[in-house]
Formats: structure tokens, C-alpha cells, sequence
């Protein structure tokens, strides 16, 4: 399994390209951050310095959007930043939560969404490709090459995501909702033709290391509020019979609204309606060993990565004992001696 950790940009950028180091040097292989201009800074710009000051991690949104920026754009920036530090990017895309909803937009269609992917996709592997009437390519750009793993919760963007995704992210870690979209996902694919085991699948959520779980769930409960944004756009659609689990539908009934003033952030004032209990499924939390026992299960479901959101008191701390005790449990035992 690897290992991704999930930054906000909050000002100072060091303090973001100090943490995606201390990352590096703990083993995990993915540096993610959220990316939502108004609420914090601009992602790629520190893309390019945190690449500099490391020498394997990949970096990539958590997510991005076909909204905010034009597609091609988005794709030269990622063809420019694999051309300057050696194909060490990916895409996350999704159709688009406080990156739009500030700006009083909304999500994307899935139509769009699809365009977008393929044209992003195209473009950074510095391949041609049709947009706007055009056949268009980078001429500068040659030998990149960039995977775009999708977002997804409800049934339509399962199914998108099965279709065209290089890889499946799903941010929760709850054991029963990970098993039904990994489930949705690999028999999308398989309906038209793609081989399912191809397609990663990356389980994102806080993780916090501690023994003091009234502090912890409070530290994390931001995180229900988030997901209860997608979940409550899932049952505006579908309805509350869906086939969506209700482990997953349920706990927003008490849901009053969100402000995005806090998104994001621990202490958030608006998601008490968040239960103890869906903080514990959602998150990661606990002791060391609570932590190999929860990701030992999601990799049995399948799951090739788990991203730890950061975005509480614990950073640092945590992502030490990731580093000496969870990431080892998790990898391929290898003796110096048979």
C-alpha cells in the first residue's frame, strides 16, 4: 500500500513545502493538497517548489475541478511542471465543491467532467486531442506523462469514474461504503471492457495518532461536514431509497447548512450534527496499531493507497509514527537473509 499525505495551502507556503518534506522523508509517496482558490493559496505555484526540494514524492490536487480553470490550461501546467522535475505529478479531478460553491457557481456536469479528464489526460501526456473544434498538442512537451485519478460518491460518477479513471478516490474510510463503491467502480469497468484490477483505488481521510478520542473526534468532525456537502447533492438527486448505503446517507438528516468560511478546518462551528460514530467510520484515528488494523482491512477490499488528511493540531507527530511504525506494517516484508 502506499502512502499519501493531504495539505491545505494555508499561508506561510514554507509551512506547506517544510510538511510535504518532513512527508518525504517519512515515506510516503504522494503529496496531495486541497485546491480551492479563494480559501487558500494557490496549489501548483508551491507544486513547483515542493518538487524542487524533494527527490521522489508525487504531487497532485486533492481535487481539482473542470470549473475554475480552463482544461488546457490545467494540462499545460502539469506537462510544464513533469518536463522541469520528471514526471512526478497527478491529477485528482472531481466536479467541483468550495472552489465553485465561493464563487456562487456549482459542480460540473459529469459530462463535462468527462470531456475534461480526456482532454487533460491527452494533452499532459503530450498527446494530441480535439477541443473547442481544434486538434491541439503541446509542441514543447515530450515523454510526460500523467494519471487522473476521479472523485466520486454517487452512482453516475461511479460508474464515469470505472469508465475512464486511471484511478478511484473515495474520501472516507468507512469499511462498508469503500467495499460498495470499489465494487460499483471495477463493474463499470468491466462493462466496457477495461480490465478493473487496472484501476487504482486511493481511500482518502484525516488520520490522527492519539489515545484521546473526544479530542480527536473534535480535531476531525470537520471532515463528516465535508463529505455531508457531496452526500447531501447524492440525495437531492436520488432520493433517500438510492441504492448509496445508508451508512453514508443517513447522518445528514440534521444537516443545516454549510459555511465554507470553515471548510476544511478543525473546529469547524457548523457540523455538530456530525455523530461520534462517523467520525470514528470516516476517519482514521486511534493508536498505531488501531491504524494498521483499519488500513490492513481496507487493503484487503482492494485499496492501493490511503492520503491522511493533516488538517488538525497533530501534523508532525503523526506523520512520524507513520513513518516508523504504520508504513512499515503495511509494506512487503523483506529479510536480508531467507
Amino acid at each position: 500500500m502506499d502512502f499519501g499525505a493531504v495539505l491545505q495551502t494555508n499561508p506561510p507556503a514554507s509551512r506547506t513545502v517544510a510538511l510535504a518534506k518532513l512527508a518525504e522523508q517519512h515515506g510516503f509517496s504522494h503529496v496531495w493538497t486541497f485546491d480551492s482558490h479563494l480559501l487558500w493559496q494557490e496549489p501548483y505555484v508551491i507544486y513547483s517548489q515542493i518538487l524542487a526540494e524533494t527527490r521522489r514524492v508525487i504531487v497532485g490536487p486533492m481535487v481539482t475541478n473542470p470549473a475554475t480553470r480552463d482544461w488546457t490550461v490545467t494540462a499545460s501546467t502539469y506537462a510544464t511542471l513533469n518536463e522541469m522535475y520528471g514526471n512526478r505529478t497527478i491529477c485528482g479531478i472531481g466536479r467541483g465543491d468550495s472552489a465553485v460553491r465561493v464563487t456562487n457557481g456549482a459542480p460540473t456536469t459529469l459530462k463535462s467532467l468527462r470531456e475534461s479528464i480526456h482532454v487533460i489526460r491527452e494533452l499532459a501526456n503530450s498527446r494530441s486531442v480535439e477541443y473547442n473544434g481544434a486538434t491541439l498538442r503541446f509542441p514543447w512537451s515530450v515523454g510526460s506523462t500523467l494519471d487522473v485519478w476521479v472523485a466520486a460518491y454517487g452512482p453516475l460518477a461511479l460508474k464515469l469514474t470505472g469508465e475512464v479513471g486511471d484511478g478511484f478516490i473515495l474520501q472516507m474510510a468507512d469499511l462498508d461504503v469503500a467495499e460498495w463503491m470499489i465494487t460499483t467502480v471495477r463493474a463499470a469497468a468491466e462493462k466496457v471492457g477495461r480490465n478493473p484490477l487496472s484501476i487504482k483505488f486511493c481511500v482518502a481521510a484525516p488520520m490522527y495518532i492519539g489515545d484521546d478520542w473526544a479530542h480527536m473526534r473534535d480535531q476531525n468532525r470537520w471532515f463528516g461536514g465535508m463529505v455531508g456537502n457531496h452526500v447531501a447533492d447524492i440525495v437531492a438527486k436520488y432520493g433517500e431509497g438510492s441504492a448509496v448505503p445508508k451508512a453514508l446517507t443517513d447522518y445528514i438528516k440534521g444537516r443545516e447548512g454549510y459555511d465554507y468560511n470553515e471548510h476544511g478546518r478543525a473546529g469547524n462551528t457548523h457540523t455538530n450534527f456530525v455523530p461520534d460514530e462517523i467520525v470514528d467510520r470516516f476517519c482514521v484515528l486511534g493508536t498505531a496499531q488501531q491504524h494498521i488494523e483499519k488500513l490492513k482491512a481496507l487493503k484487503e477490499l482492494g485499496v492501493d493507497q490511503f492520503a491522511g488528511y493533516l488538517q488538525h493540531d497533530n501534523k508532525e507527530e503523526t506523520m512520524r509514527v507513520y513513518g516508523e511504525t504504520v508504513i512499515p506494517a503495511l509494506k512487503d516484508h523483506i529479510t536480508a537473509k531467507a
